[in-house]
């Protein structure tokens, strides 16, 4: 049974929560460990924020913060800390549950093989011809959305990513990639990923 960190200081939020992920097969939790974590950001004592900190000092877990607060600025912010997704009050359950089972789905998936080239997801590490390279968190994401897709879109990618395209540019992604392509190169495994111009990357 996976298990889900609940920080919520609205105990009516709360509850509601708890009964939401026990009547879909999940045990809600108030500390770590856990296999994903939902924060709100306006807390008493420290903000979802510095929580989401501190957790991605020690684990990789999914984070998604369940807030009221609208402003841009906090959704870029929460994904600049390490957050997974960002879901706005009042959030709709459906739609919840279906982005946390999502994010469990591709935190167990946890190694994936194209063509000799193994990417472990849970430990952010590439292997080809018995060598392996660590990778950043943006970087395995690159890799795993090629992986299970074959072909993506730059569109794809950003939203994968950054979960929404409006607030990043394609200069940004082109970075990403490049450095992706750096460490495969160094693997010997160069021209694995190739540009499809004009719609994206393929594997």
């Amino acid at each position: 049974m996976d298990k889900i960190l609940v920080v919520e200081d609205d105990q009516s939020i709360r509850r509601e929560l708890i009964i939401l992920l026990q009547a879909n097969g999940y045990q809600a939790v108030s500390e770590p460990p856990c296999d994903l974590a939902l924060l709100d950001i306006n807390l008493p004592k420290e903000s979802g924020f510095e929580i989401c900190r501190k957790l991605r000092q020690t684990s990789d877990v999914p984070v998604i913060f369940l807030t009221a607060r609208e402003a841009v600025e906090d959704e870029i912010l929460g994904f600049g800390m390490g957050a997974d997704d960002y879901i706005r009050k009042p959030y709709n359950s459906t739609v919840l549950l279906a982005r946390i089972a999502r994010l469990l789905k591709r935190k167990s998936s946890t190694v994936l093989s194209v063509r000799g080239l193994a990417l472990n997801l849970s430990d952010m590490t590439v292997c080809y011809q018995k060598r392996s390279k660590e990778l950043t968190k943006n970087e395995t994401r690159i890799l795993y959305c090629l992986m299970q897709k074959g072909l993506c879109t730059r569109e794809e990618i950003i939203e994968d990513l950054w979960q929404n395209s409006l607030y990043i540019d394609e200069n940004t992604l082109y970075v990403n990639i490049n450095r992706l392509r750096d460490k495969l190169k160094q693997l010997g495994a160069a021209d694995f990923i190739r540009t499809v111009r004009g719609v994206g990357y393929r594997l």
